[in-house]
């Protein structure tokens, strides 16, 4: 990503964009007290800089059938570089792994998955996780209910540099 200062516009900009990437163009340069074609460009510069990585619809997984989410510790056998990067491209290729993170500590990868129950939670760790190389132990933390739930980052948008309610 290209360094780039960003002034007050360009951060209410990417708040707004964060907290509904479906506005309108001309909505959001409304909310952020510029004109269309000057907000435009400014939300195609901060996508060129990889400020916005993307756009997504925020799917309830219940809806779909997806009841269980749990949290798979994973502690791996080596963190030779090698042996990292070869477990990070085999968990992206399983859909059910919808998060994954190298942890500092004594487990290695925290990984985020969701399935339909957890009968099918439990078939993915026996027949997945478990047996995939150079994994040493995984650890399950069932989730009861999610408390909070909000994507991307606290991006301060006041002149003054002091974090607001959102």
């Amino acid at each position: 990503m290209v360094r780039v200062k960003l002034d007050f516009i360009d951060r209410n900009i990417l708040r707004q964009l964060q907290d509904e990437g479906r506005i309108t163009n001309v909505e959001l340069a409304n909310r952020v007290g510029i004109s269309a074609p000057p907000c435009l460009r400014r939300v195609r510069a901060l996508e060129e800089a990889g400020f916005i990585r993307g756009y997504h619809a925020d799917i309830e997984p219940g809806g779909l059938g997806y009841n269980v989410t749990v949290f798979a510790q994973v502690g791996l056998t080596s963190q030779a570089e090698p042996d990292l990067v070869a477990f990070e491209d085999l968990i992206n290729s399983w859909p059910e792994v919808r998060e994954c993170y190298m942890l500092a500590g004594e487990t290695d990868f925290i990984l985020k998955v969701v399935a339909e129950d957890w009968e099918i939670y439990q078939i993915f760790v026996m027949k997945k996780l478990t047996p995939a190389p150079n994994v040493a132990h995984v650890k399950s933390s069932l989730t009861i209910r999610s408390s909070k739930s909000k994507p991307g980052v606290a991006i301060d948008i006041s002149p003054n540099g002091e974090m607001q309610e959102e």
